[in-house]
């Protein structure tokens, strides 16, 4: 039984999150994503003015009179939310935690599938799979991940996208298209991620924060890495530890878009604080034009 406080925050993200659905579906879903192509549908007796390409030869050969194949197009899509959940999301300086934006993030992706007759699934996980919800529709399957996405308590502390696209290559034999969403801060998942680009359409969606690219002037603090929950003391006021801090952090970033661009992957770039809409819709408008 959910409680009224519960309901209360999943209706307010609902609603937020159908805002902008409306925006983000003005087309540009429905054409950034296609379907899964062409489908074989059932066969007919042959018609005068049927293309003879479509002729069927077996059916033919067997009945004695000319049959054609039927196809239809099939648009409705399998659509993958793999969520990171570890403690590092739950990091945030900009009256939302990196955490908050997944999950308005998540709704606003499942709301919009939905809306466009799209099946929506998603997986959790941290340095291990959380939970695993297979693609399915309907608003109560969409309200039964929006909760997901805010009140589950992971086991998990640390990151590890291998686990998480492991499980994906292991589970999905569908090809889907995945939104792989996180703050990427882990390393030696390229080859698992290159595998399952053969089979799937990746969007990777990479999450932060003001406060990870660049520290305030602002003397000695108390720093602690959310996963490990090491405590280190650093003198902030001092411009040679700012610095190093934006080298490490530039490095990582500049190591993550060299490894999308090997993989052929455009990731989309989200920050704590800012409006999610606009980067989505120029993404689907840039994959439109492709």
């Amino acid at each position: 039984m959910i409680s009224k406080e519960v309901f209360q925050k999943i209706r307010r993200i609902q609603i937020r999150s159908s805002h902008q659905v409306n925006e983000l579906l003005a087309g540009s879903w429905n054409s950034a994503f296609k379907g899964r192509g062409i489908e074989f549908e059932e066969v007919r007796p042959y018609q005068v003015g049927d293309d003879v390409r479509t002729i069927d030869w077996n059916v033919t050969a067997r009945s004695d009179q000319p049959f054609v194949k039927l196809f239809r197009e099939e648009r409705e899509m399998s659509v993958l939310l793999m969520i990171d959940l570890s403690r590092s999301v739950e990091f945030g300086t900009q009256s939302q935690t990196k955490r908050d934006l997944i999950a308005e993030l998540g709704a606003t992706l499942a709301m919009s599938a939905t809306k466009n007759n799209d099946k929506i699934g998603v997986t959790l996980f941290t340095d291990q799979i959380e939970k695993s919800i297979p693609p399915r529709k309907g608003s109560r399957h969409v309200l039964r991940i929006i909760r997901e996405l805010l009140y589950c308590q992971p086991v998990g502390t640390g990151t590890c996208i291998r686990t998480a696209l492991e499980h994906l290559n292991r589970t999905s034999k569908r090809r889907s298209v995945v939104f792989l969403v996180s703050d990427f801060f882990d390393s030696g998942f390229e080859s698992v991620l290159k595998v399952a680009t053969r089979r799937h359409d990746i969007v990777p969606i990479t999450v932060g924060d003001p406060r990870e690219r660049e520290l305030p002037n602002v003397g000695l603090v108390r720093l602690r890495d959310n996963e490990t929950g090491q405590l280190v003391m650093v003198d902030i006021s001092s411009s040679k530890n700012r610095n190093r801090f934006q080298e490490i952090y530039a490095r990582q970033e500049s190591d993550r878009v060299a490894m999308f661009r090997r993989l052929q992957l455009e990731p989309i770039q989200l920050t704590t604080g800012q409006d999610i809409v606009d980067p989505l819709r120029r993404y689907f408008h840039r994959r439109e034009q492709r």
